[in-house]
């Protein structure tokens, strides 16, 4: 039975750089910093943290640099994996395009989770799954209507974000510093939380261990890719996203880190109340923890309205490249691809499953094999950037011709690999994380077997066209 003509259609170049750089940070500043980061407090210490997302921020740095020049001399909607096909080899990028897929679907997953926590603050009775499934539809509704109508509630709800990240540095500056007194009267905590356990109470191995963690809170700035094919002038509007939105993070996620180090002992942090929660409850500000409340809501939401963005585009390409049934492909009147969004919405039934079974020790588990599918994702981008540049200039093109270049070429892909594969290493040794690897590392052997297997059979059934015409 032959089936239909894909109604594949073509994204249309709607975003605009305020939309490119919102959906970035939009993507980023979610569940990692405002839930992952009280875990990563407990583990390292307050001087450990601080050095973790230091790290961090030098990963991302790297990374987004070699995306941008990959990204202005190719834009194209989901980018990594066509990248990766065309540098690396058609199973490596058919793999990054499911791991990315799967980062960001169990990312869905861990955010809903992460809402449902939310509203458990002020609705302490109530399921955590009742909350995943009301928000699932409303991340659904918000995919499904335009691409513009997307970009346009993720721009406000980033900047919601925004705003509120940089009221909390101002307040918790000042109660670092005496200004604002806590609500039990305990002194300025400047500085003793840095060293009331020792700069590095459990040593330097925990560093190591939390840096997937630290990589997943950061996971997000790498959207810039993805969108690119449906941005308008990505030559000028792609470069400006990256230089705006890592220096952002570097004074969003550094600035917010050093004042919940300082202004939360270790002994307090976890991952079931936020530490942004905790905070304002140590101050005391009146209504203050409630409207934080609200604001982390809102920008887990719009993690997860990123997310569900990114897997159903990764669906889509790997379809467009016919590595997936065409069904995945078909785009409506409207732009959307809507059958690859709904599938992805399996992130959402993910957190049901979650927040029914075991939310503490789930949720760090899925954050975990989100953090490794986005690392093994960022190895790819510096390895594809390497493999890039050589085989450009090697066909004896000027390297003028390139309107983007990423400096420091090779020692930026080459360290940014290095510490990616660091970060991989370091998951062996906590046991909580540990089960990223356990399921990580199978299903990137799946991906490479399912691959070799549907090309066979592909040859195969292109060869029996071919002797019966």
């Amino acid at each position: 039975m032959h089936s239909p003509a894909p109604a594949t259609g073509q994204f249309k170049r709607s975003m605009k750089a305020r939309h490119l750089v919102m959906l970035s940070l939009g993507g980023v500043i979610g569940t990692g910093l405002f839930f992952n980061t009280g875990y990563i407090i407990s583990t390292t210490g307050a001087l450990g943290t601080l050095l973790a997302y230091l790290i961090g921020a030098l990963v991302v740095y790297l990374v987004m640099l070699c995306l941008g020049e990959l990204s202005v001399a190719m834009p194209e909607t989901g980018a990594f994996h066509v990248y990766a096909s065309r540098y690396l080899g058609p199973a490596t990028g058919y793999t990054v395009a499911w791991l990315y897929w799967l980062t960001w679907t169990v990312a869905l997953g861990s955010s809903l989770t992460a809402a449902g926590f939310c509203m458990q603050y002020w609705f302490p009775q109530s399921p955590v799954w009742l909350w995943c499934l009301i928000f699932c539809a409303a991340i659904f509704l918000l995919n499904v209507v335009t691409t513009r109508f997307f970009a346009e509630s993720e721009f406000w709800f980033s900047l919601i974000k925004v705003v509120t990240i940089l009221a909390f540095i101002i307040l918790g500056g000042a109660a670092m510093f005496g200004l604002l007194p806590m609500k039990d009267g305990t002194p300025a905590p400047f500085l003793h939380n840095l060293t009331a356990s020792g700069w590095l109470p459990n040593g330097t191995l925990p560093i190591l261990m939390t840096m997937v963690a630290v990589n997943f809170a950061f996971s997000g700035t790498e959207l810039i890719g993805i969108a690119a094919g449906e941005t308008e002038n990505p030559e000028k509007v792609v470069p400006l996203a990256i230089r705006t939105t890592v220096v952002r993070l570097m004074l969003f996620f550094i600035g917010t880190v050093f004042i919940l180090a300082a202004l939360i002992p270790m002994d307090q942090a976890g991952i079931v109340k936020s530490p942004f929660v905790l905070v304002f409850e140590r101050i005391g500000v009146p209504y203050a923890a409630d409207i934080f409340n609200f604001v982390i809501l809102t920008a887990i939401l719009s993690a997860a309205n990123s997310g569900l963005y990114a897997s159903g585009r990764m669906l889509w390409s790997l379809a467009n490249q016919r590595t997936l049934p065409a069904y995945f492909s078909r785009v409506n009147r409207r732009g959307i691809p809507i059958n690859a969004l709904t599938f992805s919405m399996l992130g959402g039934v993910l957190a049901l499953l979650t927040s029914v079974i075991a939310p503490d020790t789930v949720f760090v588990a899925l954050s975990a094999i989100s953090g490794f599918a986005v690392v093994a994702v960022w190895l790819s981008i510096c390895a594809a950037h390497y493999a890039f540049r050589r085989h450009y200039l090697r066909s004896g093109q000027p390297i003028d011709g390139l309107k983007y270049r990423a400096p420091g070429y090779p020692l930026t892909p080459i360290l940014g690999f290095a510490l990616c594969l660091l970060a991989c290493i370091g998951l062996a040794f906590d046991p909580e994380q540990r089960i990223a690897l356990y399921c990580g590392l199978p299903f990137v052997a799946l991906c490479y077997a399912a691959y070799y297997l549907t090309r066979r059979a592909g040859q195969k059934n292109a060869l029996g066209e071919n002797h019966a015409g």
